[in-house]
């Protein structure tokens, strides 16, 4: 991946492109040197492939028996003496046929079918040590002795080619840094990970569930806490954009299949699609909101005065996954996008861009996340569309990042089939990267369905069509907003903000009293009078994470006070009703994470 351009104002330190590069290289090469430790550990084992992946890397090999973590130790001891050998990485170019037989040779039937798949008639193979051999483009680091810190993780099972008719294999995952201190820092972020997994966390806060037998995997279900969250998200989400003119719309979860052919969908994402069949036609679940907003656009004559026209929904859409990639709230089969569709003029095509990347910044800053990625995806092998228009599309939207300055990395051929896009990635509390806003530039749909408007000669134009999202899933976002605060949301997210503690029953008229005070003002609110010790219900409150509690005894009562406590901070001392009202609107209105 290439590195361009200057820094985002969400992210003043981000790395170099030769940084990330040679990171890259090491943690491929690291991967080669794991492959050495299998083989000569487990000479009979195939090698499938072995990639870096973002903070480290895997390999996948087909083993008879499974590997164990005794196992994983041992590769891992084994590596080390590879390591220390300081073996050279030395590369080889052969000819395809040559390739074949020394594969053959090699009874390696995986790398027999990658080569066989590969346009090129030169193949490149690295060589370590004595023996060992792999396929492989490089580049690698010069020798097995530049590898200083790694770490082995885990054992998966994974589908060759990621299709379950395929061999089950290994998959044995790594990572690897260049110096101890990055890898300490970061195997401690991993243990702090599993602690704030939203898949424990969510279900103990009473949020969500992810699976019910009875509904099938995939699938979410929002308790009222959970909710509540998310209507919190949306509401905000609609009062922004209302506020820089989006009109809100809703479409139908299911649409006519021919829809989906003209959109293109149905050949290029029809396995990823659910279909049913409804008085003999061909219904589609819809995996996506463009189309729907197409046919609104379509619904009568626009001006060119009537653009841009930007239509925002909250759209429930439903994707085809495989049970092997379900993840939590992360990769689900029913999903909620904040999605928006904005049908512009050639030149209002920039402006439009950068408004959303504004759009999408203060967003995210005001969900507490200050740390972003970008990255412009470019034309896939299967698109729709002229080259012609790729090149426009990609064009406005690399002047675009280039003209906020902002720094992106291209990913060459991992744009969506019908448009280039940017992908804007957020980094939360231990650094991880979560994929959220997403902006695609797109002249191919407007094409397929003849979408125009008049121009101020009365001719037919064009528009062209911006697809975006600033949260995504918003599934995935409040996964991510459970574990970036670890389960403590801010007071102005909190479902439950505040729990009135009375000490004794006697106070209860009191306790009630606050209750109403507080709702009147918006504050959302419980009563904890529970017959436990006071001890107890703190502690709970603790473990509920919710922001404040308000103890309040005799003393209270009679000074019109409230004893408070916030969490993790413990005892504040008491206040005036009022002034704590006061203090927790602000903070509120404010939105302070």
């Amino acid at each position: 991946m290439e590195k361009v351009g200057g820094s985002s104002p969400l992210e003043p330190t981000i790395k170099k492109m030769n940084d990330k590069m040679n990171l890259e290289i090491l943690r491929h090469s690291c991967s080669h040197v794991m492959a050495e430790a299998v083989k000569e550990l487990w000479p009979d084992v195939k090698l499938a492939i072995g990639p870096a992946i973002e903070d480290g890397f895997y390999y996948d090999f087909d083993k008879k028996d499974a590997f164990t973590d005794e196992d994983l130790a041992r590769i891992e001891k084994k590596m080390a003496e590879i390591i220390t050998k300081d073996e050279p990485f030395i590369r080889e170019e052969l000819d395809k046929k040559s390739a074949l037989d020394l594969f053959k040779k090699l009874d390696e039937p995986y790398k027999i079918e990658l080569i066989n798949a590969l346009p090129e008639t030169k193949v490149s193979i690295y060589r370590t040590g004595k023996d060992f051999l792999d396929l492989c483009r490089g580049p690698h680091i010069e020798s097995t002795g530049g590898i200083k810190a790694f770490k082995l993780l885990s054992v998966a099972g994974a589908y060759w080619h990621g299709i379950e008719t395929n061999p089950m294999l290994q998959r044995i995952y790594g990572t690897c840094f260049e110096s101890k201190k990055e890898l300490d820092e970061h195997l401690k972020n991993l243990e702090e990970a599993k602690l704030r997994d939203h898949r424990k966390l969510g279900p103990s806060l009473e949020l969500f569930d992810i699976y019910h037998e009875e509904a099938g995997a995939g699938l979410v279900f929002y308790h009222p806490k959970g909710a509540l969250l998310r209507t919190i998200i949306e509401d905000y989400e609609r009062k922004e954009h209302l506020k820089r003119g989006y009109a809100i719309v809703i479409t139908p979860h299911i649409m006519q299949a021919g829809l989906w052919k003209t959109s293109g969908h149905y050949d290029y994402y029809k396995d990823n699609m659910f279909t049913l069949k409804v008085d003999e036609q061909e219904y589609v679940l819809k995996p996506m909101n463009c189309p729907g907003h197409i046919l609104i656009y379509k619904s009568k004559t626009r001006s060119y005065k009537d653009l841009p026209i930007r239509y925002f929904e909250l759209g429930t859409v439903y994707r085809r996954e495989k049970a092997g990639v379900l993840h939590g709230l992360l990769r689900v089969r029913g999903f909620t996008q904040d999605d928006a569709h904005i049908f512009c003029l050639p030149e209002q095509l920039k402006p439009e861009i950068k408004a959303v990347i504004d759009f999408v910044f203060e967003t995210m800053k005001v969900f507490g996340f200050n740390d972003v990625s970008i990255e412009l995806s470019t034309r896939p092998e299967k698109y729709i569309g002229s080259e012609e228009d790729w090149k426009l599309a990609t064009q406005a939207l690399e002047e675009a990042l280039k003209e906020k300055g902002l720094a992106y990395d291209i990913n060459e051929g991992d744009g969506a089939f019908y448009g280039p896009k940017i992908d804007i990635k957020l980094k939360d509390a231990l650094k991880r990267s979560w994929q959220c806003a997403t902006i695609q530039c797109d002249f191919a749909l407007p094409k397929r369905f003849n979408l125009a408007y008049i121009d101020k000669e009365g001719k037919e134009r064009q528009p062209i069509m911006l697809h975006r999202v600033l949260l995504g899933s918003l599934e995935r976002f409040v996964g991510a907003l459970v574990e970036h605060y670890n389960g403590d949301l801010p007071l102005w997210l909190a479902p439950v903000q505040v729990l009135v503690i009375p000490i004794k029953d006697t106070v209860m008229d009191y306790a009630a009293k606050i209750e109403q005070a507080l709702k009147l003002e918006g504050i959302r609110v419980e009563v904890d009078s529970r017959n436990e010790t006071l001890d107890k219900r703190i502690r709970n409150a603790e473990l509920s994470k919710v922001p404040y509690c308000l103890v309040v005894g005799e003393r209270e009562e009679k000074t019109g006070a409230v004893a408070l406590r916030k969490k993790g901070q413990g005892n504040l001392g008491t206040m005036s009703l009022d002034e704590f009202i006061n203090k927790a609107k602000k903070e509120i209105e404010d939105k302070v994470v």
